[in-house]
């Protein structure tokens, strides 16, 4: 008896271990079948018309579970463009510090006498790229605090801090006078940019143009009209091929349409920058017929004023609206900070290389040349901008929120604001975007609705024509993340 008994409950014991190899294995197949519709449906997506000509490296990343859930060339080299600020807004993080601040600061020489300067004025660049018109107020009043009416000597931009290579490596000579290939110096002022805005006027006349900063540093010249059509053409430009200050503005504007904003580039922002200052100084009718240049301040130079910009607020605009100047002014307080002046893109790139040490990777495997990805020079692979995307998530939790938040937010801000618009996506995609001729790139963060957080990466490269195809179908992508189970 006590022998049946114990087949029966072992007999009872095998049957609840087979039962439960059954349900095991039926997650499993179930779990399968949901990774595979996963990857179905981005391969789907993957073989497309398009991608008969076009090039694609993706690579998704469940950040929750430690898992790689998709990969296609995540190791070939390709042009990153923008997304290599991503790189170049973390290098900042981690090696300026958030507590750095961009400083841009003036100097008198001599002695201030009945109301008189009897010496000269020195602004000195401090890399900060989005130093505005408003804040040569602050250093003429505290010029005026220092009870100057006139000033006898001349106003120097002193640019010591950085060489004089003025754009970066492998920057296309045709891209000026585009805004996203400012000049750089270490004295900037309004973006390096000269903005154009149009209004139109009555049918048959002349649409009104003005310029701002408005500066006799430039000239320059408009003819466009108000038409009774219902598209508007505007063309904006700069004598780029003499490298003069020469704008001209052509073409025709809806008479029913709303004022249209351009930017042109400015060549010698630093002289633009000296040139504003004197323009301010005669509106606040202080006195000065002295000369503008670039020169070194003397050590003896008197400090009177410092403007001073907090660095997440250029992470934040670098990343929010990809600005070029943005990610090459970091570029070059990282290089200041560590190698000393004049500061170099190559001494800047040396922290970005340290940054991929960091990560797990070897510097020696990619080429990066500049701060912004303008560049056509570089090369990096979806493995790397993965491997940056998990260190900071996973390593970096001090700087991750600010870092997180910089990023583009689908459907709401920066260049993702006209973007998955509608579905999973719109407000949950934090990403970078990337574009050149021919490239087309995206790269962040997505939570799904299971509640992993994902990072991910697109990069799509060598099409022709425009990038609305690959951007559509990277929205696809992105939704198709967001509903991840």
């Amino acid at each position: 008896m006590l022998l049946l008994e114990r087949d029966h409950i072992l007999f009872k014991i095998k049957k609840i271990f087979f039962f439960l190899i059954f349900l095991s294995l039926l997650f499993s197949l179930s779990a399968q079948t949901k990774t595979n519709d996963f990857k179905n449906k981005i391969d789907s997506l993957l073989s497309s018309k398009f991608f008969s000509h076009t090039l694609a490296a993706v690579k998704i990343y469940n950040l929750s579970t430690s898992e790689i859930l998709y990969q296609k060339n995540n190791l070939l080299l390709l042009r990153p463009a923008s997304n290599l600020k991503l790189f170049t807004t973390a290098a900042a993080l981690i090696f300026l510090g958030e507590d750095f601040k961009f400083n841009t600061k003036a100097f008198y020489t001599g002695q201030i006498l009945n109301k008189k300067l009897y010496g000269e004025l020195y602004i000195k660049g401090g890399f900060d790229p989005f130093f505005k018109v408003e804040d040569l107020d602050k250093i003429i009043n505290n010029i005026k605090k220092l009870d100057i009416n006139e000033i006898t000597g001349n106003i120097y931009a002193d640019v010591s801090s950085m060489d004089s290579l003025f754009w970066g490596k492998g920057w296309m000579w045709d891209d000026d006078p585009d805004p996203s290939a400012p000049y750089l110096i270490s004295l900037n002022i309004n973006e390096n940019v000269v903005d154009v805005i149009t209004e139109p006027q009555k049918i048959g006349s002349q649409s009104k143009v003005t310029f701002y900063p408005a500066s006799n540093f430039y000239t320059s010249e408009a003819n466009v009209s108000t038409i009774k059509g219902d598209s508007t053409k505007i063309k904006v430009n700069r004598d780029w091929v003499n490298r003069r200050n020469n704008i001209s503005v052509s073409g025709y504007q809806y008479f029913n349409d709303k004022i249209d904003t351009s930017k042109v580039n400015i060549f010698h922002p630093e002289l633009f920058f000296i040139n504003l200052f004197k323009e301010k100084l005669s509106q606040y009718k202080i006195g000065f017929t002295g000369k503008l240049d670039t020169l070194s301040k003397p050590e003896s130079a008197v400090l009177f004023s410092t403007i001073k910009r907090d660095l997440d607020s250029v992470i934040i605009k670098t990343n929010k609206e990809s600005n070029n100047l943005g990610a090459e002014m970091l570029l070059y307080s990282l290089a200041q900070k560590y190698y000393g002046n004049p500061a170099t893109a190559e001494n800047g790139v040396k922290l970005i290389d340290s940054l991929i040490t960091l990560i797990g990777d070897i510097p020696e495997n990619y080429r990066i040349v500049d701060g912004s990805g303008v560049s056509h020079y570089n090369l990096i692979s979806a493995d790397l901008i993965i491997d940056l995307l998990k260190y900071i998530y996973t390593n970096k939790k001090d700087i991750f929120n600010l870092y997180y938040n910089s990023l583009p937010v689908a459907g709401v801000n920066g260049t993702l604001d006209k973007r998955m618009t509608v579905g999973n996506a719109f407000k949950n995609v934090h990403a970078k975007t990337g574009t050149l001729s021919g490239v087309s790139n995206i790269s962040g963060y997505v939570n799904s609705v299971k509640g992993d957080t994902l990072a991910f990466t697109i990069l799509m490269q060598n099409y022709v024509g425009k990038s609305k195809p690959a951007r559509t179908i990277q929205d696809s992508l992105c939704t198709i993340l967001s509903l991840y189970k």
